[in-house]
């Protein structure tokens, strides 16, 4: 009986089988890289600000704590954003004519609140408490990065959940004394874990991974 096809067929499907199973390998490492990129994250992406913010100037070259201007960190579960009158309770007596503050004044004069671009926006399904954090021996800049040497505001990691989960899961590696809560330059010891085992039996901090911990 004739051969009905050539030769070169069987390696000619050889090649689509494995040409199809590296494409569908390749198609969800790009789908897993845009998932985990900035295009997604919003991870180094500088948001548009009714006034170009610098936390580098206000924390880093006039020594302004977190505190001041996120008031109810320490007692609520919002961080908080500073209200007009205290961006005037300076800027009143200095840069008060600077034509970058104008937006700042305009909301003083009228009363009405900037509307600032939120940066670090969780879902609507996801409760966070920013004063159990801190309380628990949590610094700022484990989750909002080295804010203090940003000159424009970006979020610096994902908050995805399985982020989240890797501190729930081993709190003894993140943990630091409370009086270095609010030190962003804060660098953990080299006996990290011996000092965040001895802390988190102090500070009473449970290993939490339970879904209604997050998700209420």
């Amino acid at each position: 009986m004739a051969q009905i096809f050539h030769r070169s067929t069987n390696t000619i499907s050889k090649v689509s089988l494995v040409t199809a199973v590296l494409g569908a390998g390749a198609l969800l490492a790009f789908a897993y890289s845009m998932d985990r990129g900035s295009y997604i994250t919003d991870v180094k992406v500088v948001k548009e600000q009714p006034v170009p913010f610098s936390h580098k100037h206000h924390v880093t070259d006039d020594g302004i704590d977190c505190r001041y201007c996120h008031t109810s960190v320490e007692k609520s579960a919002v961080a908080g954003l500073p209200a007009t009158e205290i961006c005037m309770g300076c800027h009143s007596q200095i840069w008060s004519n600077a034509a970058i503050l104008e937006p700042v004044r305009a909301s003083f004069r009228s009363g009405e609140s900037l509307q600032w671009t939120r940066v670090h926006d969780l879902p609507d399904f996801v409760y966070f408490n920013h004063s159990i954090h801190l309380n628990k021996g949590i610094g700022c800049a484990s989750c909002h990065g080295r804010v203090d040497l940003m000159p424009l505001m970006y979020k610096e990691n994902t908050l995805y959940m399985n982020w989240c989960l890797e501190c729930h899961r081993n709190p003894e590696k993140f943990v630091r004394p409370r009086d270095q809560v609010f030190n962003m330059a804060y660098e953990a010891p080299a006996n990290q874990e011996e000092l965040g085992k001895k802390l988190v039996q102090e500070y009473h901090i449970q290993s939490l991974t339970d879904c209604y911990t997050c998700h209420r």
